[in-house]
């Protein structure tokens, strides 16, 4: 839980110093959303090699290695005076991070029995999820104190914890209780698909709002011509007996399929709105960093209070109502925020940024839970590393769509982020963003609906 927090925290607590880190560096808003978007491509590339670590390192050789790349990633960032090492310390700490984030579900559906996965689910997420909450409030004061710097040194602590943690309590065997092997080698051509795939989707993506629309169309070609690729070779890979990054067999079966469309989803929403909500307060209304923190700060907390009731139901309440709930409550308060204005009290937007980590608590414990719940325990480490894979393809692209459409609208309606005043014009383009991700909220309770749980037992309910 302390590696996870350090991981989440560096993901998502930049956000609150890029106005900050881009007037140093003198960056546009395409630039500067890729000390956001090239954490996301790295952590969601060597999320795929979760697996094949964990068999062939164990848990505390990997989960040490990880934590250590992502303090040098904190320290090196901290201490750039180039913006390139700045993005090459955040690729670090995303690779280390992606690594990280499959750990606790392998951990979760292995080590505890099915009445108790929500419960631990529920703790774990309330633990987790302090570091969003606090970071945030804790970090814009630090901004406002000491400049963007020190965010990148927050994650320190939690890394030196983590360390000490894990040679107390962190086993050396690989999952399934067996000794840490070679075995089979790591897929690098597969691998290499898909980090091609994902960094042509988001360069396509960027070069889709300027000029270049025939490199754009070409990068979006390539993406998918990798995609049709990676695909073909995890088939040959798995006819072969070769160990494949991802393994297809996860789709055969319907809620893993169901809950894996759910969070690619959702995980645009997700990372698309924790990259535009800053922004959209201190450019568009003109917040201080310290005053962005404390509005979001009620948010997290109602978010911790709720992943625990809400991981305490998982056993008794199907999948599929709770996250579908989850995704009304979120879609809800994105479509609210067009009533914000220059003139609307804050209590406003605390109101809706609660009103969406209320959601968030419902989709949280319950998603990866009920998604992975059928899959055979084989099964379990390379479901656990797809489904997170494909949460942040979605988060990356999120934050690269945000940055798009935001950039895109602003402009159409004849204002630019350079002003230093807020215009109606400028807040028109952020309601068509929050709009858009209310859209997108919208399509994945579709796919939540179809979510099928399969039976359960156990000594809860005498079932």
């Amino acid at each position: 839980m302390v590696g996870t927090m350090a991981s989440v925290m560096s993901s998502t607590i930049v956000n609150v110093a890029i106005p900050d880190m881009s007037r140093h560096f003198l960056l546009g808003q395409d630039r500067a959303q890729w000390v956001s978007s090239g954490f996301m491509v790295a952590m969601t590339v060597s999320m795929l090699t979760t697996p094949w670590l964990l068999g062939r390192f164990g848990y505390r050789a990997t989960y040490v290695g990880t934590m250590l790349v992502l303090l040098a990633g904190g320290m090196a960032g901290g201490l750039a005076a180039h913006f390139p090492i700045v993005l090459l310390a955040r690729v670090a700490e995303g690779l280390a991070a992606g690594v990280v984030q499959p750990i606790p579900a392998i951990i979760m559906l292995r080590a505890f029995e099915p009445h108790e996965q929500g419960r631990a689910s529920g703790l774990f997420g309330m633990g987790v999820v302090l570091a969003p909450a606090l970071g945030p409030s804790i970090g814009g004061v630090l901004v406002d104190l000491f400049g963007w710097r020190s965010i990148f040194f927050m994650v320190v602590p939690f890394c030196l914890a983590s360390l000490v943690l894990a040679y107390r309590y962190v086993p050396t065997s690989a999952p399934g209780g067996a000794e840490a092997s070679r075995g089979a080698g790591l897929d690098w051509r597969g691998l290499v698909l898909a980090t091609i795939g994902t960094l042509s989707l988001l360069n396509g993506l960027v070069e889709l709002h300027g000029q270049a629309h025939g490199r754009a169309i070409a990068l979006l070609a390539l993406s998918a011509a990798a995609l049709v690729g990676f695909v073909g070779w995890q088939r040959r890979a798995a006819a072969s007996g070769r160990a494949p990054l991802m393994n297809l067999a996860l789709f055969g079966y319907r809620t893993f399929a169901m809950g894996s469309i759910v969070a690619f989803i959702y995980g645009t929403a997700l990372f698309g709105s924790t990259y535009l909500l800053p922004v959209y307060m201190q450019l568009a209304l003109h917040l201080p960093a310290s005053h962005v923190g404390t509005i979001l700060l009620p948010a997290g907390i109602v978010l911790a209070f709720t992943i625990g009731g809400v991981g305490r139901l998982t056993h008794r309440v199907p999948t599929r109502i709770l996250v579908t709930i989850g995704l009304v409550l979120l879609t809800a308060s994105f479509g609210l925020m067009v009533t914000v204005d220059a003139t609307a009290p804050l209590v406003l937007l605390v109101t809706f940024a609660v009103l969406g980590r209320i959601g968030l608590g419902f989709i949280l414990p319950s998603l990866n839970l009920g998604a992975m719940r059928p899959l055979h325990k084989d099964l379990i480490p390379q479901g656990a590393s797809t489904i997170n894979f494909l949460r942040m393809v979605g988060g990356a692209a999120g934050v690269s769509l945000c940055a798009i459409v935001l950039e895109w609208r602003i402009g159409a309606h004849g204002d630019s982020l350079a002003n230093p005043q807020t215009s109606p014009a400028r807040l028109a383009a952020f309601d068509e963003s929050f709009l858009l991700l209310a859209a997108v909220c919208g399509l994945a309770i579709l796919a939540a609906w179809q979510l099928r749980d399969p039976p359960r037992s156990g000594p809860a309910g005498g079932e």
